[in-house]
């Protein structure tokens, strides 16, 4: 369908196009005397080709066909009349009149050529352009200016929809239709149109932002009218354009967090480890002094002693947290060497239990020992060091007298350890939180602690490259998984253990 202004544009193509064969012929019209009628016939092919080239292929053929018959009618005896004489005259007409048409036909098929080329020049021109601004854009809206730009030429608008963390269109939270077009869209990895033309007139049109790892957005573009794989073709690179850009940006927003949450760590673990070392010395004094007083008011009345006892114990306490502080300083800083040998796990199960002796008095620890167990490769004072963090904390967080569970077992490739409770388990949706730093429970609030236990086993676990894991068990109770990969440990030869 044609718009009212190119009908209207039409129109007087065909009515210059007819003005100029009576122009041209009113001219000739006194010279048919001089001039052959050979020439005037040129005269009027001169006419066809300049119309065709000017004004198009319609007004052409139709001046073609005029021409033809002013050429007859005025020039061509008799004068005044479409009668003609000479039978000859009729071979000048049909040469005349196919001359004009092939004529008409070529011209305006050049003319069209060489405007599609300038067209394509203009659009590639535009769309260095827009590739030069979206290259220096440093935020989504430069991007959203870029585009706007861009499109303020062609005729239609178009907006960026980028998809937020949850999959979701926030720009488009009042436009249910175009929601389901614009996931339509993005499901189908291709060019959806609504087939619904507005009041207006215009036609939306909704095409996925797909870059090489995932789909990013759409863009919707309201076109005035679509003339095909021209448009296409044009949306389709402006597209891809904006998708690279958008990409772009999102990489470069996640450079910028990982650097700033490395500077933060970075920053936080320097901190925690002068205020550690700047702690530790009078803290170390302090349970010196705690244990003498203790020793002194043994003979004095209960109430002095308890308090003396009690600093001991709060001070002890202390130590052990500023230890864990920096323990986690010096293993976010890299420092830590492994030392790595090839060992039994019942072996550091053991040594834990026995060094948290006290601490597991009143609950009953339970051992599930494997058979024929193999040998895994790992650092035995920083594995011992996670066992006690983790029988430690079911020790503080589950009833007195309730039993501590201990199991090693095979899982794929992975040789693992669970440590079970029976306490009041994980809080909710927060079972892979409590592996960061100074990440606590609810449940724990009263309980001494800055919520370093679990990082810092999370910490050798990785270093370990092994994984580490906590879930709340069906019938009551925490369970934390820590896995060790098997590896293939050495074989030792018979003759030289026999020697």
């Amino acid at each position: 369908m044609l718009g009212n202004s190119e009908t209207q544009q039409l129109k007087r193509n065909y009515l210059f196009a007819i003005l100029i064969c009576v122009v041209i012929t009113m001219l000739a019209t006194p010279l048919r005397q001089v001039l052959d009628l050979a020439n005037i016939v040129m005269l009027f092919l001169l006419v066809v080709f300049l119309v065709a080239l000017k004004l198009g292929r319609g007004p052409a053929i139709m001046s073609a066909i005029l021409a033809v018959a002013l050429f007859d009618v005025f020039f061509v005896p008799p004068r005044f009349s479409f009668t003609v004489n000479n039978a000859q005259y009729l071979i000048t007409f049909s040469v005349m009149l196919a001359v004009g048409l092939a004529t008409a036909h070529l011209t305006a098929k050049l003319s069209k050529h060489a405007a599609a080329a300038v067209d394509r020049e203009q659009n590639t021109r535009r769309l260095y352009e827009l590739a030069r601004d979206l290259a220096g854009a440093s935020s989504y809206d430069e991007i959203s200016k870029a585009l706007s730009l861009f499109v303020a030429w062609s005729g239609y608008t178009a907006k960026l929809h980028l998809l937020d963390a949850n999959g979701e269109f926030p720009s488009l939270s009042q436009d249910i239709a175009l929601t389901t077009i614009a996931h339509m869209a993005i499901k189908q990895g291709a060019l959806v149109n609504t087939s619904q033309l507005s009041d207006e007139g215009s036609l939306t049109l909704v095409l996925p932002l797909k870059s090489p790892h995932k789909v990013r957005g759409v863009l919707e573009a309201n076109l005035e009218k679509y003339v095909g794989d021209v448009d296409k073709e044009m949306l389709e690179a402006v597209v891809n354009l904006v998708a690279i850009a958008v990409e772009r940006l999102h990489y470069v927003a996640l450079t910028q967090q990982t650097q700033l949450d490395a500077t933060s760590e970075r920053l936080r673990s320097s901190v925690l480890s002068s205020l550690s070392h700047d702690l530790r010395t009078p803290l170390t004094g302090l349970v010196g002094m705690a244990d003498a007083l203790a020793l002194t008011t043994a003979q004095q009345s209960d109430s002095v002693h308890n308090a003396a006892i009690a600093i001991r114990d709060q001070a002890l306490a202390m130590s052990h947290l500023l230890s864990n502080l920096l323990e986690m300083a010096r293993l976010h800083s890299g420092k830590v060497a492994l030392r790595k040998d090839w060992r039994l796990f019942e072996d550091v199960i053991g040594s834990a239990i026995k060094l948290l002796k006290p601490t597991l008095a009143q609950h009953p620890v339970t051992v599930t020992l494997a058979p024929d167990f193999p040998l895994v490769e790992f650092d035995d004072v920083l594995l011992e060091r996670v066992l006690c963090n983790l029988l430690e904390n079911a020790a503080k967080y589950s009833p007195l007298e309730s039993p501590i569970e201990i199991r090693e077992y095979i899982s794929g490739e992975c040789a693992c350890i669970d440590v079970s409770d029976h306490g009041a388990g994980f809080p909710a949706g927060k079972t892979e939180s409590l592996f960061h730093m100074f990440e606590r429970g609810e449940s724990e609030s009263s309980t001494l602690g800055v919520g370093l236990g679990l990082a810092i086993c999370s910490a050798i676990i990785e270093a370990h490259c092994g994984t580490i894991k906590a879930v709340n068990q069906a019938q009551g109770g925490a369970c934390v998984t820590l896995c060790l990969p098997l590896g293939k440990p050495p074989i030792v030869n018979p003759e030289i253990e026999e020697a």
